[in-house]
């Protein structure tokens, strides 16, 4: 059951380097979307079909952040198909192939108990979205291409010496040097400190940059410019998550081994120091998709954070992976309908967004007021969760300078907004006859009802997801 998570997609991109026809091509993204959401619903009602082996099982973290990507993915592949359609000016062979074989990767690196595999899916998802960043074939979109890969490849490579790092750690303990993750937490209270510390800042950096934490962030803003919108949208709720769980993974492994304060003061850290980095980048931005890169840089600081601060945060830090998700579907999806009607991102040029495409434009700031924790939108109950999480933990500094970043964000951010969906679009756009469809408004639509839903209302399954993958990574609610 957990392989067909893998090689549906996988399959799916080798059929669409296969078939010939460029418009029947795009139909295989909803395809594999929808297979794997049908197998993630049944992963969840199922447990007893969450093991394959040792190395592939699906445990609490794991298959909370599978549900995260399933959501994403089922909606976006849907708009893929539409937003080709306007693309029919080039092939989209590699496009399919590079979107489908995400999936599959982001599936086996969510499975994976063997820390080696989850690097190497992970790597691999950094491989199939450079193509997808370069769809446009732009001069900019190939320099924001070389920078993704890298900035990604040096992350990456550090997070491989790290967990080297992790092996050795073990094995000067006493142990045998291992990366499946249930024995590495097994050997854990054995393992030699300053080896394993060594490995958590390795892979602390390492992930960090595949996440976007500042200061390894630079590859963001480039990347969710260039691409195209929906591509934004898996980079920022599917790449992120993914390399958020591998994290996870190493903060396990270092709590088990005593050293969770030690962790746990780098993570709050890095959390804070990317908000309020976010937040100086995003006073008078210009560029609105370079906004919502900064945006997505913010978020990783508050999952950051909210890991870091443990317990009730930890719970709303891991509900924020899936309220991040759907909220940056709402947002990069009707930034890039704006996008495709004004054929410019800067706000110098687009501007009366409510007269040119009010539904994109309505969604885009309905997003915006979602992202930034108002209610009662779902983003609104973690960050609240997390600010109570600190507040009681005793971690009263870091809720403070928590409310004051959000505060900026807030502002920078809405300030930009605001120039897209008010004043009055130049002529050229509003007779330039783009019309919104409904491949390119209902996935849109779809996740802003998740946003409203999951703000008012956690559903019971859900809840005790959060409580198991809390418990499993060795904190108490």
């Amino acid at each position: 059951m957990i392989l067909s998570l893998i090689l549906f997609p996988v399959a799916a991109a080798a059929a669409a380097l296969a078939i010939p026809n460029n418009k029947i091509r795009p139909l295989l993204l909803p395809l594999s979307g929808t297979v794997h959401s049908a197998v993630t619903a049944l992963l969840v009602m199922k447990p007893e079909y969450r093991v394959l082996n040792e190395w592939i099982t699906l445990d609490p973290a794991g298959l909370l952040i599978l549900l995260s990507v399933s959501l994403l993915y089922l909606p976006s592949s849907f708009y893929a198909s539409g937003y080709l359609r306007y693309r029919g000016d080039r092939s989209n062979r590699v496009f399919v192939a590079s979107f489908s074989s995400f999936l599959g990767l982001i599936s086996l690196a969510v499975c994976s108990h063997h820390l080696g595999l989850m690097w190497v899916a992970i790597e691999g998802t950094t491989l199939v979205t450079a193509p997808l960043i370069y769809f446009n074939r732009s001069p900019r979109s190939i320099e924001a291409t070389w920078k993704y890969l890298l900035v990604g490849s040096v992350g990456i490579a550090l997070a491989l010496l790290g967990t080297f790092f992790l092996a050795y750690s073990s094995l000067s303990g006493g142990s045998e040097a291992t990366l499946d993750l249930a024995l590495l937490v097994e050997n854990a209270p054995g393992m030699s400190v300053p080896w394993l510390r060594s490995a958590f800042i390795l892979l602390l950096v390492g992930y960090g940059t595949k996440m976007g934490l500042a200061p390894m962030h630079t590859w963001k803003p480039d990347a969710y410019g260039e691409a195209p919108g929906v591509v934004g949208a898996l980079l920022a709720g599917g790449v992120t998550s993914g390399a958020f769980l591998a994290l996870m993974r190493v903060y396990q492994i270092a709590g088990a081994a005593g050293q969770g304060a030690f962790a746990s003061r780098l993570l709050v850290f890095m959390g804070l120091f990317s908000m309020a980095t976010a937040g100086i980048f995003m006073i008078n931005q210009r560029d609105f998709k370079r906004m919502l890169a900064y945006s997505s840089v913010e978020h990783m600081g508050i999952l950051s954070l909210g890991a870091g601060i443990g317990g009730i945060a930890l719970w709303g830090a891991l509900l924020h992976v899936i309220m991040n998700a759907v909220t940056k579907g709402v947002l990069f999806l009707s930034a890039g309908n704006i996008h495709r009607a004004y054929r410019d991102k800067s706000t110098d040029s687009v501007q009366g967004a409510f007269r040119s495409i009010p539904l994109s434009a309505s969604l885009f700031l309905a997003g915006f007021i979602a992202i930034t924790g108002s209610p009662p939108f779902g983003p609104f109950v973690t960050e609240f969760t997390i600010l109570n999480g600190a507040f009681t933990g005793g971690h009263f500094a870091a809720g403070v300078l928590f409310l004051l970043f959000l505060l900026v964000v807030f502002i920078g951010m809405g300030i930009t907004v605001l120039k897209v969906v008010q004043g009055v679009p130049p002529r050229d756009v509003a007779e330039g006859g783009y019309r919104e469809s409904l491949l390119t408004t209902a996935p849109v639509l779809f996740f802003m009802l998740l946003v409203i839903i999951l703000g008012l209302y956690i559903p019971p399954f859900l809840r005790d997801m959060l409580d198991q993958a809390v418990l499993f990574l060795g904190n108490r609610l």
